[in-house]
C-alpha cells in the first residue's frame, strides 16, 4: 500500500437511472449504479484523503445537471474536493455563458474536460473555436484535462503549444498500446508534450490499455517509467479511474500496481508523496 494517504484525481460516479450516458449501453459491468456507496466498498482499506470527480460523458443536455448533482454529493462527502466538468469548449465565445452557469452551480469546479478521443477528424482539437475556448478557460482559472486516443497525441502536443496560458492535464498516459507492447510513436510524443511547461500528467487508465484481467505489473512498468522520466516527479499524479478501471482490474489491484511500480523504480519517499497526493493538491488547487 502507498506510504501516504491518496488524493485520487480521477473518480467517476454515476447512476444511469438519473442521468443518461449513452456510451454505457451494452457494457453491463458498468451500466449500473456506481456511486459513493460503491466507491466506498471498492476502496475499503485504502486511505483516500480526497478525490477529484471527472465528468462521465453524459448526454450533452445533462452536462450542467451533472455538475449540480456532484455539488450535492460534495455536501455529504467532504472528500470530494474538485470537479472536472464537461463543457462545449469548441463553441468559442458562447462558452463564457456555460462556464458562468457552471461556476454558479457551486464552488468545486477546478477544470474542464471535453472528450477529444471520440472525434475522428484529424486536427479537430486545433479548430479555431476550440483554441479560442482554451483561452476562455484560462480566464476562468480552469485547467483542461486532455483525454485522447494515442493517434491524436501529436495534435494534442500542438494544442498545448498554441495555448501557453492554459494549464493542461493529460489523462490515462494518452492511452498507449500496452496490449501489444507498442512504445513508438507514443514515447516520442510524450517527450514532446512533457517539454512544454504548461502540462502535467495522470498515472491513470493504464490497465484498460493492457490485456484485461491478464495484465501484469511488468507490462505497465516501461510506460510508467517513461512518463515519470519525461514529466519528472513534480508533474505526475495518481488517478484511480474508478469505475472504468473495473473493466480490467479492481481498484485495490490498480493501487497495488502503482505502488509496486514506484518501488521497482526506486522512487524516493518524497517523490512518492508527490505522486500520491501533493502534486494533485497543487495542480488542481484543492
Amino acid at each position: 500500500m502507498p506510504i501516504c494517504s491518496i488524493i485520487d484525481t480521477h473518480v467517476h460516479l454515476w447512476d444511469p437511472q438519473k442521468i443518461r450516458m449513452p456510451w454505457l449501453d451494452g457494457i453491463p459491468k458498468l451500466n449500473q449504479q456506481l456511486d459513493l456507496a460503491e466507491y466506498g466498498e471498492h476502496t475499503a482499506g485504502i486511505d483516500i484523503e480526497a478525490m477529484v470527480y471527472a465528468e462521465v460523458d453524459v448526454a450533452a443536455h445533462y452536462s450542467l445537471l451533472e455538475v449540480i448533482s456532484v455539488e450535492e454529493r460534495a455536501k455529504v462527502e467532504p472528500r470530494i474536493r474538485g470537479i472536472i466538468a464537461n463543457a462545449p469548449v469548441e463553441d468559442g465565445e458562447p462558452l463564457r455563458t456555460f462556464l458562468a452557469a457552471t461556476r454558479a452551480a457551486g464552488p468545486h469546479v477546478k477544470g474542464i474536460r471535453r472528450l477529444i478521443q471520440g472525434e475522428r477528424e484529424p486536427g479537430w482539437c486545433l479548430r479555431p473555436g476550440f483554441i479560442s475556448g482554451m483561452g476562455i478557460l484560462a480566464e476562468f482559472g480552469y485547467s483542461f484535462d486532455i483525454c485522447i486516443r494515442r493517434d491524436q497525441l501529436a495534435d494534442a502536443v500542438e494544442l498545448v503549444r498554441r495555448c501557453p496560458q492554459t494549464q493542461f492535464i493529460v489523462d490515462h498516459f494518452a492511452n498507449p498500446n500496452i496490449r501489444d507492447g507498442e512504445m513508438e510513436p507514443w514515447a516520442s510524443h510524450i517527450r514532446e508534450m512533457a517539454a512544454l511547461p504548461n502540462v502535467v500528467a495522470k498515472v491513470s487508465g493504464m490497465v484498460n490499455n493492457a490485456v484485461h484481467d491478464e495484465w501484469k505489473t511488468a507490462d505497465l512498468q516501461p510506460y510508467f517509467d517513461h512518463l515519470v522520466d519525461s514529466f519528472g516527479e513534480d508533474r505526475v499524479m495518481f488517478g484511480g479511474d474508478w469505475s472504468v478501471v473495473l473493466l480490467a482490474s479492481s481498484y485495490k489491484r490498480w493501487v497495488e500496481a502503482v505502488d509496486e511500480m514506484c518501488a521497482k523504480r526506486g522512487m524516493s519517499e518524497t517523490a512518492q508523496r508527490k505522486l500520491w497526493a501533493e502534486n494533485a493538491r497543487r495542480w488542481y488547487r484543492l
